[in-house]
């Protein structure tokens, strides 16, 4: 018998071995357990080969729910890492999301509970004593022993959470399917109620808003006239303005200065350099209902009429210009026009706007109130 033929007794454990261990220990309900397993989870990722971290990511998500509150979040890094490695996006996606939204919840308990008590500096999560966080805000007739600890959990853990969810919120099938659900809508509005210096969530809240192969109707109020785009991966509305001056004016479309290429590029799929490159705005973005659309949000705050984003052009009320670049660099851009209306539709659509004079003069009497640019 060859020394091949011959079974090993002391074969290395792989990494879907430990994964089988670690859905034992859950099973099992044995906490003890849980943090040495998944320590050996994340020892064996590295040395995994593609198929077995491939395989490893939707059953290490189907563990988030009855994973223990702490090393919950670290489950969840791990899952996010399986994901940047080539696992399914879409399976890994919900109970990593459902995370996220438990965090957050926490946070927002830790927050009222921490003004309750007198307020002052947020705990430190480099520096700061989970231990005595928790003594501060358990209360048996405000906020009991479980709920305490899992605000404490939540604020600690929330960066974690944020990591897992930027890894599945990068894929296009996660965007639209947790948009389609409501999920998007909730963590967005739950993102939206915490800004600190601790955790950063901008990031997180402009890719989930991102919207992929999305129709834009854009019509110019100056040319009456009108052109249905498709905008996918545009994680803000500096990014949509650069691509419409492109699209439109560099197209031959409508009248004005094209764009640098350059800057172009940079709104597309380049990245930057180091350099600081100046974009210079060609149009005022307006809604439908004559209030405007400012670049420092996302294209999803352009409405819908009648099932389609609608956009209208109008003259620069004052010179804008922006640093070039993509907000979120890994995310490429596109816009691309698909037709263009015949000119009866696009003042039959036109007609049913207002133009944005109102904020206009608003601006002309205190530039301060109109807006933040």
């Amino acid at each position: 018998m060859s020394t091949e033929q011959i079974p090993s007794h002391r074969q290395q454990p792989g990494l879907l071995d430990a994964v089988a261990e670690l859905e034992a220990v859950v099973a099992a309900g044995d906490d003890e357990r849980f943090g040495p397993v998944l320590g050996l989870v994340g020892a064996l990722f590295g040395p995994a080969s593609p198929a077995e971290r491939v395989a490893a990511g939707p059953r290490l998500a189907a563990l988030l729910p009855d994973a223990p509150p702490f090393p919950r979040s670290h489950l969840a890094m791990m899952v996010g890492a399986c994901v940047e490695h080539g696992a399914d996006p879409v399976a890994c996606a919900g109970p990593v999301l459902a995370g996220l939204r438990g965090a957050l919840t926490g946070v927002e308990l830790l927050l009222r509970r921490w003004a309750e008590t007198g307020g002052g500096p947020l705990p430190d999560r480099e520096e700061g004593d989970p231990a005595a966080a928790h003594e501060r805000i358990a209360d048996p007739a405000r906020l009991d022993e479980w709920h305490a600890h899992l605000a404490v959990v939540g604020w600690w853990t929330l960066h974690l959470w944020q990591q897992a969810s930027w890894a599945v919120y990068s894929h296009p099938e996660v965007r639209a399917g947790a948009r389609a659900s409501g999920v998007t809508e909730v963590l967005v509005e739950l993102l939206g109620r915490y800004a600190g210096e601790q955790h950063d969530v901008k990031g997180l809240v402009h890719l989930a808003l991102v919207l992929d192969d999305e129709p834009l109707l854009v019509l110019d109020r100056p040319t009456g006239t009108g052109y249905l785009l498709r905008m996918s991966g545009l994680s803000d509305t500096f990014q949509l303005h650069t691509l419409l001056a492109d699209v439109l004016i560099g197209g031959g479309h409508l009248p004005g200065v094209p764009q640098d290429p350059e800057v172009v590029a940079l709104a597309r799929t380049a990245f930057l350099d180091g350099r600081r490159v100046i974009a210079t705005g060609a149009f005022n973005l307006v809604a439908p209902d004559g209030s405007w659309i400012w670049n420092e949000g996302t294209p999803s705050d352009v409405p819908l009429l009648d099932g389609v984003r609608t956009l209208v052009l109008e003259p620069l009320p004052y010179g804008r210009s922006w640093a070039a670049g993509r907000f979120i660099q890994e995310v490429p851009g596109d816009l691309r026009l698909e037709r263009v209306l015949d000119p009866a539709e696009a003042a039959e659509r036109l007609a049913r706007t207002v133009p944005g004079h109102a904020v206009d003069r608003a601006f002309r009497q205190d530039p301060a109130a109109a807006g933040p640019e």
